[in-house]
């Protein structure tokens, strides 16, 4: 069983902390003003990476909050990944130069498909992280706004092709609703690349399921800040 990593996850929009419920930006609730003490928080508990994601980026694919998260780079003590309004190798290359660990291309990985392998030998294989995010099976980009006619295995199939090690897979219906991840199609993503599972994860034994489908991170976000799930825990139950 591979180890499933127990990642929190650090959604901002507007400079503050949020989660949305299955990607609705209608539907946003506020767990801080301040994203940076909030990574300190997850450091403090034990946390050996965070996923940071730039709503209003990935909504618009203009950089919104560039200066918060320079911040928080520049406070963390851990490996960070960003994602969200990741749209060219410019931005990710700045990201990397202020100290994040991995970029994550989402939308941009679908738009420009044939710019991969140049990204990909850029920036380096463990450094660049594809999300895919699904609806229904299907690809889902801009924010989760719009969904393609990408089936989301076959899409990673062809980033395979393409170089890609590792990609972000969310069950976009999962997301914020703390019913559990999708095991099965997580399960057929791992056969293909390295997986990181989003969308759903409140337990340690969706963890425990994860890691048993080959899973090498989980991105937690509701389950922590409602506090369905103690950071603590599921690092003492993954280790």
């Amino acid at each position: 069983m591979t180890r499933c990593q127990p990642i929190p996850s650090i959604d901002i929009r507007g400079g503050r902390c949020v989660r949305l419920l299955q990607g609705d930006f209608l539907q946003e609730t506020q767990f801080g003003d301040e994203p940076v003490a909030m990574a300190q928080r997850w450091q403090a508990e034990g946390a050996e990476r965070l996923h940071i994601v730039d709503l209003d980026g990935a909504r618009s694919g203009m950089r919104a909050n560039a200066d918060v998260i320079q911040r928080l780079l520049r406070a963390a003590r851990i490996p960070v990944q960003v994602g969200g309004g990741v749209r060219s190798l410019e931005v990710a290359t700045d990201l990397l130069r202020q100290g994040a660990d991995r970029v994550v291309f989402g939308t941009a990985a679908v738009e420009h498909a044939d710019e991969l392998e140049r990204w990909v030998d850029t920036v380096g294989a463990d450094h660049l992280v594809v999300a895919v995010d699904a609806r229904n099976g299907m690809v889902a980009t801009h924010g989760w706004q719009r969904t393609s006619d990408l089936d989301a295995v076959t899409f990673c199939q062809k980033l395979r092709e393409k170089g890609v090690r590792r990609v972000l897979y969310t069950d976009v219906e999962r997301d914020g609703m703390l019913g559990g991840p999708n095991i099965q199609r997580t399960r057929q993503i791992a056969d293909v690349l390295a997986v990181l599972a989003s969308g759903g994860v409140s337990s340690i034994e969706h963890l425990r399921q994860l890691g048993e489908a080959g899973a090498e991170g989980a991105i937690i976000g509701t389950a922590l800040y409602t506090g369905q799930l103690q950071l603590r825990d599921a690092l003492a139950e993954t280790c």
